[in-house]
């Protein structure tokens, strides 16, 4: 294993400022591993146990690439997703003059109009109500004139994909890894005995209790723990393998088009992904090819296509609290950590 000593003293400086309890890295290539990281208790109170690399984290909205963007990718393959085709010809009750326009591709690049949350859990629960809900949201302008990082069209692009693929997300997810042998801890629903070496998230006021080892998204805790915008579960090694799935299926025809940049005025989305910008969560040192992203409860992946390089980062900065946001700069510091102790290495 190569040392990042200037990677891994961000992340110490971190946890001794209690940005979170606990943090995994790993950062790799296409086809190797080479440093891997795991410090801190999966939580600040006496239950928590020492975290290893076989620690066990919420990845909220890392889920959007993990597993929705990367089915969509494999449907696009399978020639059973047309990106073009309207969202109202998979679900009729998408309907109204002001979306009768938006695409698959719209909701994939967070260019539909939607805006970029509700609190539907509040008062609904299940597809048929959150689809209803959503159906009835005024768009908050024309699609494709600019983009919305929006939970709410990723919600609706997973009952397509849940509906195209015939079968619902964890399904596919299940399946398709199998197919591609990958075999780390990644799952929606996470089992009973993961619970032990699952990282503590926050003290949810809605729910009355600290969260370990259930969804801390209120809306996809709302559509059974299973939805496109976030639900898995996994560690730093399982993040690892989809991120060298796509660096070494990046150069497919389909795979570029996902990986290029939005037409959207304004917008640094791909299909699913962000790209690099200087102010991205990856800090300034990765290529402009990069792509990559992050989840509310302290996590990201970024993936450089020029270096050959991956990058993840697990924490559960949101424990006991949201309001936690050291983890912003830390994320920017870490990745330039990470780039620098990379490109003086000989690998």
């Amino acid at each position: 294993m190569t040392p990042l000593p200037g990677a891994e003293a961000v992340l110490r400086r971190a946890l001794a400022a209690r940005a979170f309890s606990a943090v995994t890295a790993e950062v790799g290539r296409g086809g190797s591993l080479i440093w891997t990281y795991a410090a801190g208790q999966t939580g600040f109170d006496a239950a928590a146990v020492l975290v290893s690399n076989h620690t066990v984290f919420d990845l909220a909205s890392l889920t959007k690439v993990l597993a929705t963007t990367t089915l969509a990718l494999d449907l696009v393959n399978h020639g059973v997703l047309d990106l073009s085709r309207r969202v109202q010809d998979y679900l009729p009750q998408w309907s109204g003059s002001d979306r009768d326009t938006v695409t698959v591709r719209d909701l994939l690049e967070h260019s539909s109009g939607l805006p970029a949350y509700r609190d539907y859990f509040r008062s609904n629960s299940g597809r048929r109500e959150f689809i209803a809900a959503i159906a009835a949201e005024p768009l908050e302008y024309a699609p494709r004139t600019r983009s919305t990082y929006s939970d709410l069209g990723f919600i609706v692009l997973g009952f397509i994909v849940s509906d195209v693929g015939g079968a619902p997300l964890d399904e596919q997810f299940s399946r398709f890894r199998a197919r591609e042998r990958l075999t780390a801890p990644l799952a929606y629903l996470p089992p009973p005995d993961w619970r032990l070496q699952t990282a503590f998230t926050e003290e949810d006021p809605w729910r009355g209790r600290v969260l370990q080892g259930e969804v801390h998204d209120e809306n996809a805790a709302a559509l059974g723990g299973v939805a496109a915008h976030a639900g898995l579960f996994g560690t730093a090694g399982a993040v690892g393998e989809i991120a060298r799935w796509w660096l070494t299926h990046r150069d497919t025809a389909n795979a570029r088009d996902f990986l290029s940049r939005s037409r959207a005025p304004g917008s640094s989305r791909a299909l699913g992904w962000d790209t690099m910008l200087p102010t991205s969560s990856c800090g300034v040192r990765l290529s402009t090819r990069a792509f990559g992203h992050t989840g509310f409860t302290g996590t990201s992946l970024w993936i450089d296509p020029e270096r050959d390089l991956y990058i993840v980062l697990l924490t559960n900065r949101v424990h006991p609290t949201r309001a936690n946001n050291r983890i912003q700069d830390v994320r920017r510091d870490f990745h330039d950590a990470v780039v620098a102790d990379f490109d003086t290495q000989a690998f």
